[in-house]
Formats: structure tokens, C-alpha cells, sequence
């Protein structure tokens, strides 16, 4: 069993899902983010990045004081410097302890998300809601960059191998930003896909763009959170490529009504919170 189905109390995710009838915080799930961190060689409080979590909430619901049912697309934003991360599938459930539930605003809906989220977290999380009309407009977008996909190689490792990045970089000093939307990963939880798109900007030696791909797609059959993919891609790509400046971010697509946007940067970085086609 690994570390993280040790973490979760009774296993109640590992079970059938479990829908409440009344609002409750209690199915919340909380993991260290320190255990993932440990993991990968950072045991000390300081890490190398900055960065949030970005989560977008499109089953959203609940009853307003009268019994009419509300909608809203929720986005929250939880601090990479958190104690700790939120199991999705544990949001998902919490999500909808609220569906027969009466509230008598908006607002408090959102305060009593912020509340629940930071409490959990153990840091300040920040919650926004939206009525469908106020992005009705919203248009998909795509990351802007080179794709390092369409490459003409055979590929038989999917078990994540981070000496694909030993000895991958030129000595020639460039800044550029590579995609790649071949990404996959696994939930260690329920072993469900994870799939997403990876945008890498850097300024260092440049990287080679075949290894570099070979590197993503190794994580096909790893078994790890939206999060922790993107911390250790950048914390391999730091140790083995060296770059003077690194932003490493991931948009997911949806799985249970929530899709999971993580970036870390060694830079300032402001991401766009676009719509990528498979979202």
C-alpha cells in the first residue's frame, strides 16, 4: 500500500463513494505535502520553487434558502507552500455534501469553502465563484510555445526515468517554452488516469527536445499525484538540466467534475488561467 492510502484514515476513498446527504467538512482528505518532498530528496523547509495549485470546480451545487437549486464554476487556489494538498476524490464528495443542502448566499457558500480548504491545508486558500452567464464567453485556448510532440521515435519505457535527462543539454544558453500533451500519470489512490498537457519555459543550456519527451512519457505508469508530478518534473530538470530560470506548469483534464492546474516557478510567473481544448 503506498504512503498515501497509509495517510488517508479507514481508507474511506478506497471504498465505495459515499454521497452525504447533509453538508459536512469530515470527508475531507488532507495529505503532507512534505511526504512527496521527502521523497524526492527536499527535506528541509526550504524548496526550490514557488507556486499554487489550481483547481476548477464545474459540479458545483447546492439549494438556496427558497429550495432552488444554485449553480457556479468554482476556482480555488491553494499555496504550493501549504502544509498540506487535498485528495481530489475527497473534494469531489465534499462537493457534494452540498447538493440538498440550503444556504442563504453565495457568499457564504464561498466563505464556508475557504474556511473548510484552509483548515484542511493549514494555510489561506482563496475561492472564487462564478454564475455560468459571467464565462459564457470563455474560448479554448492552447499554450503558447513549441510542441515537442509530433517526433518520430520508437518508445517502450513508461516507468518514470529521470537519466533520460542526464547528459540532455548543448552548451548553447537559450530561453524557450515547450509543450508536450502526450502526458499521463496514474492516481495513487484509485489508479485512474490522470492525463494533461505540460508547458516547460527555461532559460539555460538548451534541452534536448527527444530526451526530453522521452522523460514525460516515462511517467505514464507512475502512480502519483497532479502535484507531485509537476514538483518532480521540476526538480529533475533543476538537478539534471540546471537551469538558470525554470516555470513548469500543468493542466489537467477533468475527472469528477474537477480539473487540476499545478505550476512551480524559480521566477515570477503569472499563469493564464486558460481552457485548453481537452478541458
Amino acid at each position: 500500500m503506498s504512503i498515501y492510502k497509509k495517510n488517508i484514515s479507514n481508507n474511506i476513498l478506497l471504498r465505495n463513494n459515499i454521497i452525504k446527504k447533509n453538508y459536512g467538512s469530515d470527508i475531507l482528505k488532507s495529505i503532507p505535502r512534505s511526504l512527496h518532498r521527502k521523497n524526492i530528496g527536499w527535506c528541509s523547509k526550504t524548496i526550490p520553487f514557488f507556486g499554487n495549485d489550481i483547481w476548477t470546480l464545474y459540479e458545483l451545487s447546492w439549494l438556496n434558502n427558497k429550495g432552488l437549486p444554485q449553480i457556479s464554476i468554482g476556482k480555488i487556489i491553494f499555496n504550493a507552500n501549504s502544509k498540506n494538498l487535498i485528495e481530489s476524490k475527497s473534494l469531489k464528495l465534499y462537493m457534494h455534501s452540498f447538493n440538498q443542502n440550503k444556504f442563504n448566499s453565495w457568499s457564504d457558500i464561498r466563505e464556508i469553502l475557504e474556511r473548510d480548504l484552509s483548515i484542511c491545508t493549514e494555510s489561506k486558500v482563496c475561492v472564487s465563484l462564478f454564475r455560468l452567464n459571467e464565462i459564457k464567453v470563455q474560448s479554448i485556448n492552447h499554450f503558447s510555445g513549441y510542441c515537442i510532440d509530433e517526433q518520430d521515435i520508437e518508445i517502450d519505457d513508461y516507468y518514470v526515468n529521470p537519466n533520460y535527462l542526464s547528459n540532455s543539454t548543448s552548451n548553447k544558453i537559450v530561453t524557450e517554452t515547450l509543450i508536450s500533451h502526450l502526458f499521463k500519470s496514474n492516481c495513487p489512490i484509485t489508479n485512474h488516469p490522470d492525463w494533461g498537457s505540460i508547458m516547460i519555459s527555461y532559460t539555460g543550456s538548451s534541452i534536448n527536445y527527444e530526451l526530453l519527451l522521452r522523460y514525460l512519457i516515462s511517467f505514464r505508469n507512475q502512480n502519483e499525484f497532479h502535484e507531485h508530478c509537476v514538483e518532480r518534473i521540476f526538480n529533475d530538470i533543476l538537478c539534471f538540466c540546471h537551469p538558470e530560470k525554470l516555470t513548469v506548469y500543468a493542466r489537467y483534464t477533468r475527472r469528477g467534475g474537477i480539473d487540476i492546474n499545478p505550476w512551480r516557478s524559480n521566477v515570477p510567473f503569472s499563469p493564464v488561467c486558460l481552457r485548453l481544448v481537452r478541458q
